[in-house]
């Protein structure tokens, strides 16, 4: 049985970036995306959607297409409760949620990986073991957090 795995907004966001200073991360992601992707069973959440639709970006219209490609978890509203309580025990900061939601997604879904490249407040040795505190006291699946250099071909 493939492992599932769910793609937070940078996954798609670093597939299109051209930054020379991100060139690792791109061409990994974009070596994971290839060659890798196909191992797992994908998954996003509405908000990953609607992240990529805002603003302007070059590439942006080839993220949302690679995007809606994967499998869309639906929208459940105890995800909201578990976002608040993130926010309320300062696990994600409260000025930007989107972090909390691709957590409370797979964390609701039991999603085996969330895929970031976000490690500031996800793919954060630091973070974890709150995020594993969290998440045992709510009763919810603690997600493995890593970043595509990390998850490579067994």
């Amino acid at each position: 049985m493939k492992k599932s795995v769910y793609l937070d907004t940078t996954i798609f966001s670093y597939y299109v970036d051209e930054r020379s200073i991100l060139q690792v991360h791109i061409d990994r992601t974009k070596e994971w995306w290839t060659n890798e992707r196909n191992l797992y069973e994908l998954y996003i959440s509405v908000p990953t959607i609607v992240e990529l639709q805002e603003g302007k970006f070059k590439g942006q219209e080839e993220a949302l297409n690679l995007a809606k490609s994967i499998n869309l978890l639906h929208v459940d509203p105890e995800i909201n409760n578990i976002i608040n309580v993130y926010i309320k025990n300062q696990l994600m900061p409260s000025n930007d949620v989107g972090d909390a939601l691709h957590l409370a997604y797979s964390s609701f879904y039991k999603i085996d990986v969330l895929l970031t490249w976000n490690c500031r407040h996800l793919a954060n040795v630091n973070k974890k073991g709150h995020i594993r505190s969290i998440n045992q006291s709510l009763g919810l699946f603690i997600p493995e957090i890593t970043t595509p250099l990390e998850l490579r071909r067994e």
